[in-house]
């Protein structure tokens, strides 16, 4: 195994794990709210009367972060190696899962462990156990 050093970012990957962790616990802290997107989303989606400000406060902060980094001259070009109908299946079934796993990784795997519930430990490795499977078959047996 080689790692690609051009594109290894150990203090960054740090230090964004370690914003995500903060703005997680200060949510729950100072609001009672757990950080998981898809419930933030869904509960939008389903206009819980006096719940809606957060709510899209949160959204807003997560669409206007790539935004800043991008104007302040930070972001990567992303390079996506799929087209558009793959992008829309692909988020379409991270979508069903979400549903599935009654959360998404960052609900499960940032606030549901560091909370300890079982269901988000059992989720989480799910999750990863899938996502490891997933690069065995697809890199390793049909050499993609």
């Amino acid at each position: 195994m080689q790692i690609d050093f051009t594109h290894f970012t150990p203090w960054l990957s740090l230090a964004g794990g370690l914003v995500i962790g903060v703005a997680a616990a200060v949510l729950v802290l100072f609001n009672g709210r757990i950080a998981g997107i898809s419930g933030i989303l869904g509960g939008l989606l389903t206009r819980p009367h006096g719940d809606t400000r957060w709510r899209v406060a949160f959204l807003a902060g997560l669409l206007a972060a790539p935004v800043l980094a991008t104007a302040l001259g930070v972001m990567p070009a992303p390079q996506i190696d799929a087209s558009w109908a793959e992008v829309l299946v692909a988020g379409l079934l991270v979508g069903v899962g979400t549903r599935y796993a009654s959360g998404c990784t960052s609900g499960h795997g940032v606030c549901g462990i560091s909370r300890g519930s079982v269901r988000s430990l059992v989720a989480t490795a799910t999750f990863m156990a899938t996502g490891f499977l997933t690069v065995l078959v697809q890199r390793h047996l049909l050499g993609g």
